[in-house]
């Protein structure tokens, strides 16, 4: 569940008269970018992906999220986040190596 917390000078302040990007404070040696961030080269290295041996032991694959890859001296290995079952109703994200073999596309 979800708490709001109240905050001082929250979303509802009025009075400062400055848009945001005119407060931004600039220090000693910061360029100030003249434009947009050029667009990516590549695209989106990440992948969906069922993750079969959980930390959890529940025998259930997991969907999850694969990152990257690299070779290790007994095969290959992907970095995955996926979620976890900590506790009954407690999830929790794990993100790990784990061999191709517990990887599979979704």
């Amino acid at each position: 569940m979800w708490e709001h917390v109240a905050m001082a000078g929250g979303m509802n302040k009025r009075g400062s008269g400055f848009p945001l990007a005119d407060r931004v404070r600039v220090g000693p040696g910061h360029v100030v970018p003249d434009g947009p961030p050029a667009p990516l080269d590549d695209a989106c290295p990440t992948r969906h992906c069922w993750v079969a041996g959980a930390v959890d032991g529940l025998g259930v694959k997991r969907p999850g999220l694969l990152f990257e890859w690299r070779q290790s001296p007994s095969g290959w290995e992907g970095r995955v986040m996926y979620a976890a079952l900590l506790r009954p109703g407690v999830w929790l994200g794990v993100e790990e190596w784990l061999p191709a073999s517990q990887l599979t596309p979704i």
